[in-house]
């Protein structure tokens, strides 16, 4: 009897168990199959921050790697390309073999735009391993549409160098990958370089901050109290519209111009003899390349390309290149270039000729366009991430040479640094990207290192109060320490020490305005006034961007767009008008400058106060500040040897140098007052930091280096310097000896030749004598 009825109790139940299987959905069924599929089967691990998107995505890919189902993957609004793809790199060592996918099918459909996710081998070749359409609802399926139940790929695909996924933006929920995986290892980094902190005093400027634009264009010639003021600052980004340069098509102006009779040649050698270096930054379309596009789509800020032409390919920015190879061959280095590639406007004018120059040395650094990510211009002035590096490689060497003679910068001068255009986008998507178009298009150096088509990686950081730099939703600026851009910044450095040899990171747009209604406003702190503030947060940005390894910065701007106008970048110059003097910003990095100028940063001993080491010949210096905007206050005891004589110094509005007030510490320590404007802590011995006539000031990098060495110097001395290089037996493997015109001397020494392995380089001038250890890495 109790048999009997166990037997119709779980028949009841077992009937039960069925009618709700049969109502059970589709989904239950698909994940029943797929664990049995898998039940052997490793779920691949899938990094979602190491995805990166080739298209000016707001949001990652994390969702779609979470473990929820019910979470939608939005990647943002307002794209540029409809259609992109986001790249997953795999490490050295690492290794997959796909055998199953599953991909979770919430709402929506894709049908007509289905995602595809591929994978990039070894040689390049893409081969699509799955197909998603979204057209059934709330269930998983497999990689073909066309038989949703089936999760396993026909083969296991392997071999993969990159997984790619193609979206016009509709993603499933969740993607998971099955099948065998061997975890590899992430780049190591190399040892951060150091840079002298007068290279984060630079500032941006146009022709007209040097030249008056008010005389006849004939009498255009540099003025003095200009380069006065444009003295205060280390080095200079001159924004170089294309027009300027070749105003008519195959004619090349410079001094003058055909537009704007400006005198380039004087503007440069002056600066040159005042020790402001510059940085050429190359931008803009020409009105006859301009006019090309349609009416409704000309903007000089197009991409310096044709009108309907492929921006993906290299030859189609030729003429970008070309205006490039006559600007470096005239102001670089290299006084070899073939004549015959060389040529001016013959165009007689009543502002004068132009006539041929090769080499005339005042041009060590060019930038190729500026902000090419710009969103706002849409279509026609956005370049994808690799749009771009075939821009940049077209500039670089003319594509490794392919698109014929006179065409590269690199072929007019070998030893110009070429700088990328600064990113407007604070993410590292854009330049991991380019560096991956490199890989695949360039191909690998002798050494094994990527082939590059830049020497530095540029960024355009704004410090706000939404850590958003420029993509809008600021009310006011904010102090550089608290508004995410010393993350930012650190984030890219780290990218070039893992994947672009350690290659210096350049900052060369930041700044504050002072319209009290600019979302990029400085702010009154206490009895501050909304300058005071600007000057203590532009000079914090340039002991900021020192600490995390950046090794130049420009400020936006010279003078004043309008200083009446709230919008943004209007009201950020650092100079006044009226005067051509400083305003107080350019008051603190002109006594920064003269100050501490040559050390370097070493070390952060304390967060808050901020107490920074420098060093210069085995001597510290110290920076301490309050990281805050709420005028906070308090006091430090510095530890220093016990004796020793200091000075604190403080920056003051108004004056050339910090007011300074001496201490000898008793205890071996030194009490200083700290607030939010940055003091000085030096040591007396090397007061003022003055130049030296020796070769104290000597500084070698990068070290370790893969093909060359880059020497500085400041100092008066105008004797030749002699270089040589020796290995550690004595041996003498090169010797080289350079003019020392002025107070700086900037040259670029050429290792390639040299084996891999440690060296002496020994630096003579005169009867002095520097002798540094030198790396050329592999």
């Amino acid at each position: 009897m109790i048999k009997t009825l166990l037997t119709l109790i779980i028949a009841s139940v077992t009937l039960v168990i069925a009618d709700q299987t049969n109502r059970t959905s589709a989904s239950s069924v698909l994940s029943e199959t797929l664990l049995s599929e898998t039940a052997n089967k490793i779920k691949i691990p899938i990094d979602p921050k190491r995805w990166y998107q080739v298209n000016n995505a707001d949001n990652g890919l994390d969702a779609l790697f979470d473990g929820a189902t019910d979470v939608t993957v939005n990647t943002g609004w307002g794209k540029i390309l409809t259609n992109f793809d986001a790249y997953y790199p795999l490490q050295k060592g690492e290794q997959l073999s796909i055998e199953s996918i599953r991909l979770y099918d919430g709402a929506g459909s894709n049908i007509d735009a289905p995602m595809t996710l591929s994978i990039i081998t070894d040689k390049s070749e893409r081969i699509p391993i799955a197909r998603f359409t979204g057209n059934k609802y709330q269930t998983w399926v497999g990689p073909n549409p066309d038989q949703p139940e089936e999760f396993a790929l026909k083969k296991p695909i392997s071999n993969a160098r990159y997984l790619v996924i193609n979206s016009a933006g509709s993603y499933p929920t969740e993607m998971e990958l099955y099948g065998t995986y061997q975890a590899g290892q992430e780049p190591a980094l190399i040892p951060q370089q150091s840079y002298p902190f007068r290279h984060t005093l630079g500032i941006n400027g146009f022709e007209w901050d040097a030249e008056d634009p008010t005389t006849g264009a004939a009498l255009r010639e540099v003025e003095d109290t200009r380069i006065n003021a444009l003295k205060s600052f280390s080095s200079m980004r001159h924004y170089i519209d294309w027009d300027k340069l070749e105003n008519q098509q195959g004619s090349y102006t410079y001094n003058p111009t055909f537009s704007g009779s400006w005198t380039y040649d004087g503007m440069y050698k002056r600066l040159q003899s005042e020790g402001v270096e510059m940085l050429a930054c190359l931008q803009t379309l020409p009105k006859w390349m301009e006019n090309i596009y349609p009416e409704d789509g000309r903007d000089y800020s197009n991409a310096p390309a044709r009108y309907g032409s492929d921006l993906s390919s290299p030859k189609s920015y030729i003429e970008h290149a070309r205006v490039a190879f006559q600007y470096m061959a005239r102001y670089g280095y290299n006084k070899n270039v073939n004549p015959s590639l060389v040529s001016v406007s013959p165009e007689v004018t009543w502002a004068g000729v132009n006539t041929v120059k090769i080499g005339l040395g005042l041009i060590r650094y060019i930038e190729c366009n500026n902000e090419p990510d710009k969103t706002w211009k849409g279509r026609n002035g956005y370049q994808s991430a690799r749009e771009y590096a075939a821009n940049m490689s077209a500039f670089y060497d003319g594509h490794k040479n392919t698109l014929g003679p006179g065409v590269g910068v690199k072929n007019a001068d070998p030893s110009v640094t070429v700088v990328m255009g600064g990113m407007s986008t604070a993410k590292t998507d854009y330049m991991r990207a380019m560096i991956d178009w490199c890989k695949e298009f360039r191909g690998y150096r002798p050494d094994g290192s990527v082939n590059l088509c830049w020497d530095v990686m540029n960024q355009h950081l704004y410090a706000n109060d939404v850590k958003s730099s420029q993509n809008g939703g600021a009310t006011r600026g904010a102090a550089p320490e608290l508004a995410g851009v010393g993350e930012q910044a650190a984030a890219f450095v780290k990218l070039s020490r893992q994947y672009a040899g350690g290659m210096p990171v350049w900052i060369t747009e930041a700044g504050y305005d002072i319209n009290k209604e600019s979302p990029f406003r400085a702010i009154p702190i206490g009895r501050k006034t909304v300058l005071e503030t600007q000057a203590d947060w532009i000079l914090r940005t340039s002991l900021l961007y020192s600490r995390v390894g950046i090794d130049r910065v420009f400020y936006f701007q010279a003078y004043d767009f309008d200083i009446l106008n709230p919008t943004q970048f209007s009201s950020m110059g650092l100079l006044n008008e009226i005067g051509k003097t400083r305003k107080p910003a350019a008051d603190y990095l002109y006594q920064a400058k003269n100050l501490l100028g040559n050390y370097h940063y070493k070390e952060t001993l304390n967060k808050d106060p901020l107490v920074d080491r420098y060093e210069l010949d085995g001597q510290s210096a110290y920076v301490l500040v309050i990281p805050d905007e709420q005028g906070r206050t308090g006091t430090y005891s510095l530890s220093v040897i016990k004796g020793d004589t200091v000075q604190i110094c403080t920056p003051t509005i108004g004056r050339d140098e910090m007011t300074r007030t001496v201490q000898v510490s008793q205890t071996g320590t030194v009490t200083v007052n700290v607030s939010e404007t940055p003091v000085f802590i030096m040591p007396m011995r090397e007061a003022g930091n003055k130049v030296k006539t020796d070769l104290r000031t000597l500084q070698v990098y990068p070290n370790p280096t893969s093909d060359y060495v880059k020497l500085t110097i400041e100092n008066e001395n105008t004797t030749l310097v002699d270089v040589t290089v020796y290995d550690n037996s004595g041996r003498r493997y090169k010797q080289v000896s350079f003019l020392k015109s002025g107070r700086f001397f900037n040259e670029q020494l050429d290792l390639s030749s040299l084996p891999h392995g440690s060296y002496l380089l020994e630096v003579r001038q005169e009867q002095t004598r520097v002798i540094k250890k030198i790396i050329r890495a592999q």
